[in-house]
């Protein structure tokens, strides 16, 4: 038996018989923890929607943290029961490839795959304003793009050097992320403090005078777009001594410290605010550097633009990761055109190189569609959250499904009698966070930029439907599938 609670030869920590595993169990608990905390990246996070959430929905819009943070919490223990028992490079898909089968394990790879790269670009974009703070010139259109690629390249240069460059990386982002957060939080609440703690039960008229929970809802983008990552953890899964046991705590803890973190961060802005009305007006568009500048001077704010690029390029670093051993496994599976050179292996560094070069090409050629329309790119942007919350929940769903046809979780992480009630919970949140990410708000835009995020969910699983039915590569590769369900109950081991 493996630390896993299985038989090797149908999920150890290799992933399964048929292909073992390549990768060196270099990187130790506390980076696999770090890798997650700056995936999730309270920082990032956090300065990069601050201004939309303050204007949309006024200061309450932070108990959108506490809300998105308790749904999430549900869904780090359900992928927590599962890395437990299948410790496979690339998580999302393999998980969904042993509890439902190939066709839903392919749907999910693909919708995780494109949220991630897109994810990608986003981040390393959000990091654009910032570089040109630090080093002084204008942030426009093509120097956001050139800074954007430069992000991408050099986080592709971190991650080519292996596990161990990881690892330090993670820490070193986690360092920068604590110093974001805690450091300069409690130097704006005790020198440049505007208001009391009641601000978070005052909207500032945001709602006028309708009621504020459909506000509430619009703004709550902050808290959703917060936490994701701690799958991250369970990506790198055979990359991870004892992963039962590492990966679940390791979730559990990204989504409760990172949370508090990104909480406290934004309460400390928020009350470092001087003038609500003015962000709610759209008079004041950047209430995050107006804070930093007043609060610390050029000098220090220079300062603290060095720190959050740290956190942008740690967060782009453990995306890129995690979009690589995505591809990898993919490709190792047989799951995707182009496999035999997509799981081509640096066995000196221990890396999937080419899936790696794929995570990386792929951002930057999105980034330099903003050349085009700097809009355009906000709304393919927009897919991100909703490919991810959706990419969670196929994987929520088909655990949950496997455990009502009789899967028993027999990892050394379980939920026990709770189980069922945990999963069932996490689907009915997810579930809600996505029909509140999609839904229209603005009637008097044009229909398609109303619909922007469902449009552009459409078009990833449409060409992925077509994809997956005309190519047929779903089931081209012989790893298990499907074997969560007891045989005497599903009938079947290997296929959907």
């Amino acid at each position: 038996m493996t630390d896993a609670g299985m038989p090797a030869a149908a999920g150890g920590p290799g992933g399964s018989a048929e292909h073992g595993s390549e990768f060196r169990k270099e990187m130790g608990p506390w980076a696999n923890f770090a890798l997650g905390f700056t995936y999730l990246s309270p920082v990032v996070s956090t300065y990069t929607l601050f201004a939309t959430a303050l204007a949309t929905g006024g200061p309450p819009m932070i108990w959108a943290f506490v809300l998105a943070g308790a749904g999430q919490f549900l869904v780090a223990l359900v992928f927590g029961e599962i890395v437990a028992q299948y410790p496979i490079a690339g998580g999302v898909y393999p998980w969904a490839r042993r509890l439902w089968g190939i066709r839903w394990a392919w749907m999910t790879g693909w919708v995780y795959m494109w949220a991630l790269l897109v994810t990608i670009t986003a981040v390393a974009y959000g990091a654009g304003p910032y570089i040109a703070i630090l080093f002084g010139f204008e942030p426009r259109v093509h120097t956001t793009v050139l800074c954007t690629v430069v992000l991408i390249v050099v986080a592709a240069l971190i991650n080519y050097a292996g596990t161990r460059a990881l690892s330090k990386a993670a820490v070193i982002g986690f360092t920068a992320e604590l110093v974001g957060a805690v450091v300069v939080g409690v130097y704006l609440l005790t020198t440049h403090r505007f208001h009391g703690l009641g601000v978070v039960f005052d909207d500032f008229g945001t709602s006028g005078d309708g009621s504020y929970l459909p506000v509430f809802l619009s703004a709550a983008i902050i808290g959703f777009y917060q936490y994701y990552g701690f799958e991250a953890c369970g990506d790198l899964a055979e990359e991870v001594a004892r992963p039962g046991i590492v990966i679940p705590r390791a979730m559990r803890r990204t989504v409760y410290v990172g949370g508090a973190a990104a909480t406290f961060t934004c309460l400390t802005l928020l009350l470092a605010v001087s003038d609500y009305q003015a962000v709610i007006a759209g008079k004041d568009t950047d209430p995050v550097v107006r804070v930093l500048f007043d609060a610390l001077g050029e000098v220090g704010a220079r300062m603290v633009m060095g720190v959050v690029l740290i956190s942008f390029l740690s967060c782009t670093v453990s995306l890129q990761a995690a979009a690589g051993r995505l591809i990898y496994s993919y490709a190792r599976d047989k799951m995707i055109v182009g496999h035999r050179m997509l799981r081509s292996f640096s066995y000196a560094r221990a890396v999937p190189h080419n899936a790696l070069l794929v995570a990386a090409v792929v951002p930057a050629v999105i980034a330099f569609g903003s050349l085009i329309s700097e809009d355009a790119l906000t709304k393919i942007v927009s897919f991100a959250i909703l490919g991810i919350y959706g990419a969670f929940q196929m994987v929520v769903l088909a655990a949950l499904r496997a455990r009502l046809k009789g899967w028993r979780p027999s990892g050394d992480f379980t939920l026990g009698r709770w189980g069922l009630l945990i999963n069932a919970a996490g689907l009915a949140y997810g579930i809600f966070a996505i029909v509140n990410i999609s839904w229209a708000r603005n009637p008097d835009q044009p229909w398609y930029d109303n619909w922007i995020v469902l449009l552009c969910g459409g078009v990833v699983l449409g060409t992925g439907l077509l994809y997956m039915f005309t190519t047929h590569h779903y089931g081209r590769g012989d790893a298990p599938a499907g074997d969560a369900i007891p045989a005497r109950t599903s009938g079947r081991t290997s296929r959907p």
